[in-house]
This record gives structure tokens, sequence and C-alpha cells, in this order.
């Protein structure tokens, strides 16, 4: 007998929490960009020297690590409705309270319980991404949401440079904070953490959604098999990856602007357009990936095969124009070549994420903001260790590239170890 499930075409209320996610990726980035760009002033307002600048930038990085478990394990047991509501207003309290700072402590405690806030937000945005998308739509998904992310970073800096010319930055940094309530506001009201208790959502599409699985496997659970985490090498191989990644890609949204105005010798609104082309081509990066993945998969015949073949590219990628960079004199091909740094660390991104998802099952929040904590991690370490360099090394930049780019070498190496489909709970 065929049912009304069978017969019904399935709705596409899917794709709004497509949407919802790219607008939040791109209020995520506006608000941890825009103090790269406001740094000059904030410089100059609280007196600061090149080391005390490192540690600001470091100190949201520190913080989104060492709560992105904690994040992701709430949206796993609790979803990620409540939780994300939570992370959503917090962060966007302490982007508006960066403009109250009153000196160097003060804003490195703003930062860090910025970053606290903003932890969670891309593991949750996983989990929602693996309960309500069907397993073929899920690493588009995370294409299309990352490079809406890198865009928006990437448009920041014009953004702030414009909205500097009408207020201070700390009125500024106030506005950006209302972005983020809006937007919690929005989700709080549209979103289910079961697609079949939305009333958008109809038989068809819960199936579709569902792929076979148990209704709700995905949907939350109690205890986190933190034993077979630790044992895990792709848990391990995971986190080593993308800390490589979120080294040098740091650069790009705490050091950026004053390289080009220090090292190039650019003015500021020369300095806000090309700062554009690293996180825009980062950005076309994540867009392509998403795109080519299903078309390298018909190729390879394989998952695994793609997403090792993707990331040796990106990590080797990387690794090459990063350096090339540093060898051109023109500002804007140095530019191009570190935007095309990005594009191919970009290459990695959906790939890593997929791997979360598909290795995480219904734990793919406290796995991804696993990974993501070991990223940040790198991220805390890069704006720092590039300010102690500057401070030691009479301002050599270089130097700073060269580091970097080993990391981004060693990336494909664990690779090369990891098995990235392979789900935690096959062997339960």
């Amino acid at each position: 007998m065929t049912t009304g499930a069978q017969v019904q075409t399935p709705t596409k209320a899917r794709q709004w929490v497509i949407y919802m996610s790219v607008t939040l990726a791109i209020i995520t980035y506006i608000d941890r960009v825009c103090i790269s760009q406001a740094m000059i002033f904030i410089r100059e307002d609280l007196n600061l020297s090149p080391e005390q600048q490192g540690m600001i930038l470091s100190a949201f990085a520190l913080a989104y690590a060492l709560f992105e478990i904690p994040g992701g394990y709430w949206g796993d047991s609790l979803g990620p409705r409540r939780v994300l509501m939570r992370i959503v207003v917090w962060w966007s309290f302490f982007t508006a309270a960066t403009g109250w700072a009153w000196n160097f402590m003060s804003m490195v405690v703003t930062r860090f319980l910025f970053g606290a806030g903003e932890a969670g937000c891309f593991p949750n945005l996983t989990k929602v991404f693996t309960t309500w998308l069907p397993a073929d739509e899920r690493v588009r998904a995370q294409g299309i949401m990352w490079m809406s992310a890198r865009w928006g970073g990437a448009f920041t800096p014009l953004i702030v440079v414009q909205v500097l010319q009408w207020m201070s930055w700390r009125r500024a940094f106030e506005l950006f904070g209302l972005l983020g309530v809006v937007w919690a506001i929005w989700f709080y009201r549209w979103f289910r953490d079961n697609p079949r208790e939305h009333p958008e959502v109809n038989a068809a599409e819960a199936d579709l959604i569902e792929g076979g699985r148990a209704p709700g496997a995905n949907i939350a659970h109690g205890g986190v098999p933190w034993r077979k985490f630790i044992h895990s090498r792709q848990v391990w191989m995971l986190c080593g990856q993308y800390f490589c990644l979120s080294y040098g890609w740091y650069f790009y949204i705490t050091w950026l602007p004053t390289y080009l105005r220090e090292a190039r010798g650019v003015d500021l609104n020369t300095g806000a357009a090309l700062a554009v082309l690293p996180l825009f081509l980062g950005g076309v990066g994540s867009l392509f990936a998403g795109w080519f993945y299903p078309v390298l998969n018909g190729w390879t015949k394989s998952v695994i095969r793609s997403r090792k073949f993707m990331a040796y590219a990106g990590f080797t990628g990387a690794t090459g124009f990063l350096i090339l960079s540093t060898i051109l004199d023109n500002p804007l091909y140095a530019m191009i070549s570190m935007g095309m740094a990005s594009f191919s660390n970009d290459l990695v991104m959906p790939g890593s994420w997929g791997a979360c998802m598909d290795v995480g099952g219904k734990y793919a929040g406290t796995l991804s903001g696993t990974m993501n904590m070991m990223g940040n991690l790198g991220g805390a370490v890069s704006p720092y260790a590039i300010g102690w360099m500057l401070s030691n090394t009479d301002s050599n930049w270089n130097l700073t590239f060269y580091v970097a780019a080993g990391i981004y070498f060693a990336g494909s190496l664990f690779w090369m170890l990891l098995d990235p489909v392979t789900p935690l709970e096959q062997g339960e």
C-alpha cells in the first residue's frame, strides 16, 4: 500500500536552515574581523605595543578554543536551538562591550569573553546540518556556509572603514553587536531541533532528511564516549590538521591590515581594499570545494580519496602561495598570491567539517567542537607568535610567513593518516 509520504512532494523548509546558517556565518566573521581594521585606532587610544596587540588578538582565539567542546557538547545534549540562541546573544553583548574597554587588560578580558561566547557556533551549525539535511547535501552546505563566512569577513574591512568615518571605533562595535541580537530572535522563533516538529516540514521531506536512519537518531543524546574520542586516531588527526589550517589563516583576520600599512606602505583605504582579497578568494575556495566534491567523488568513486586529494591540494597550495607572496614587490600581486593561499586553505574546509559529520554521527557537535578547539588553539598561538617575532626580529614579516608555510605543509601529513568517513560508533 502506498503511503501519503511516498506520493508527497517533499517541502523545502530545510533550505531556510542553510539561509540562517549563512546569515549567522556572515555576522560571525563581521564581529571577529572588525577589530583588525579598527586596531590602528584602538592602538593609539590605549597606547598598545605590538606584543599587547598580539595578546588582544589571541585572547579571542584562546577563549574560542577552550569553550568549543562545551559548546558542541551542549548542542548535542540540549539541542542547537537553545544553545545557538544563547551563544549569539552572549557574543553580541561582548562585541558591543569591546567599545567600552579603557585599557589593555580590560580589552583582553572583553575579547576573551567575546571568544567564549562565540565558541560553539560552528559546531552547533554542523549539528543543525546533521539533523536537517540529507547526507548528500551536507558537504555542499558546508561549502556555501564557509564561503559566506569568508566573504562576510572579506568585505568587513571596507564596511569598517566606512563606519569609522561616521562614528568612533567604540560606537562601531556597539552597532556590530546589534546584528547578532536580531538574528537570535529570528532563529529562535523559526527553528526546531527536530525537523518533524516543524510545521513547514511535510512527511516526505522528513523522510528525505532522515535518509533511512531512525527518526531522531541525530537529534540529541546523553553522554559522550570520551574514551573513544581520546583513543581515536581519527579524532587526533582531524584536530592536528585543523590546528595547522587555522594557524596560517588567522593572520588574515588579525595582523593583515597592520602588515599592509607597515610592510607594504599602503594607506588605510587602499589597505582595506587589498585586505578583501584573501578572505574573498578563501570564500571562492570553499564554494568551489563544495561544488567540486560531488564531481570528484564521481571520478574517484571514493569519498576517502576525494577528501584526501582536496586536503593535499589545499595544504600544499597554501604553502607555496604564501611563500610566493614574500618575494613579490607589488602589494597587489602579493595580496593576490596571499589570496590564492587562502583559496587553497579553504579547499580543506568542507571536507574537514564533512568528516566531522560522518565520523561523529550523533556526536557531530562534540567532534566538530573538538576539532575547532584545536584549530583555534592554532589561531590563538598565531597572533601572539607573530607579535613576538615582530618585537624580537626587527619586524621581520617574512619570517612569520615562512613559519606559517611550514605549519601549513605539516597539515598534509595528518591527512595521510586520517580516515575521514568511518563513524566512531561503527565498533559499538
